[in-house]
């Protein structure tokens, strides 16, 4: 097995996360939300979902700072963008009035205020909710309540359990038989590691046990999803290793993955034929291409932290 050298990961991570971002910065315009959308048109379509991804790879990219000044201009403005889109946080206030249960605003939010964007009247709901009884039994899939965990510690504020007896529900928290592994599963122990770290902010959030299992069992899953072409969880897998202390890494999946990006930036997802018609490729891939532009912007960081004198690099 041969390391991959740190320059080449940083070239190509630079490269990969450059393209992604002008990728994702001209497909936008498929994602814009009629003027007159209302909280209740919102809570049902796709582009919401849509729009909190292209938020949260504006804010990992800009949080990191290491793909270039071009780069984090381009995710200064896709995070104004997706800020708008909301009204300013009006829209997403509005929903979370309409239906106080809902989680998916206040994490939207949450990525949005660790970007620097404030809407007073939603943090004060969001601060009411959380003393309610119904937020200490949140009935959502164990890497879920994870992730609403870590949306409410974003914005400041307490969650209502620990990370140990949340990771604890997960599947990744069980350390299951790797071979037991699916996509659904695969999907799950990505958002497990990514909401624990808050996308890679705190890697040392990960408890030593699970990371010698993913130092152990994480090279195996890339090579099976490289070999499938399943350029979306492969990206996300991706991203998990790179939050790991193992620089002793195989570079074929990476490789084959940098590969697969195409000329305009898009990163197929590897199960659908990308087609020509610019509505549906940006429906079909751009998450995928945000994944991607994640994935480079870490690679570059981690590149940059192994090579820099103090082992701290850009963070």
């Amino acid at each position: 097995m041969t390391a991959m050298t740190q320059p080449s990961l940083v070239t190509s991570g630079e490269r990969l996360c450059a393209q992604a971002m002008r990728w994702l910065w001209e497909a936008r315009r498929h994602f814009v939300l009629p003027p007159s959308v209302s909280s209740v048109d919102l809570v049902d379509v796709q582009t919401f979902k849509t729009l909190s991804e292209l938020a949260l790879a504006g804010w990992v990219v800009r949080r990191e700072g290491a793909a270039g000044s071009d780069t984090r201009k381009g995710a200064c403005d896709l995070l104004d963008f997706v800020w708008e889109q909301f009204h300013r946080g009006d829209l997403l206030h509005r929903m979370l009035l309409r239906n106080p249960a809902a989680t998916h605003p206040i994490e939207v939010y949450s990525t949005l205020y660790a970007a620097g964007y404030r809407h007073e009247g939603l943090h004060q709901l969001i601060r009411h909710l959380l003393t309610l009884r119904s937020y200490r039994a949140l009935d959502l899939v164990p890497n879920r309540k994870l992730g609403v965990a870590a949306a409410i510690r974003r914005l400041g504020l307490t969650p209502w359990a620990d990370d140990a007896e949340l990771l604890a529900g997960t599947w990744l928290g069980g350390l299951p038989e790797p071979w037991m592994i699916d996509t659904y599963n695969a999907y799950s122990v990505t958002h497990t590691v990514f909401h624990l770290t808050d996308h890679g902010a705190a890697p040392d959030r990960i408890p030593t046990e699970l990371g010698d299992y993913l130092r152990r069992w994480l090279p195996v899953w890339l090579d099976v999803y490289a070999e499938a072409g399943f350029w979306d969880l492969l990206g996300e897998l991706l991203i998990v290793h790179g939050y790991l202390d193992d620089p002793d890494e195989d570079p074929a999946p990476w490789q084959r993955f940098v590969q697969a990006q195409h000329d305009d930036g898009m990163m197929p997802n590897g199960i659908n034929q990308p087609t020509p018609d610019p509505v549906a490729r940006a429906l079909t891939h751009y998450h995928p291409t945000v994944v991607a532009a994640i994935a480079g912007t870490l690679a570059v960081s981690r590149g940059l932290a192994a090579v820099s004198p103090d082992g701290n690099g850009t963070r």
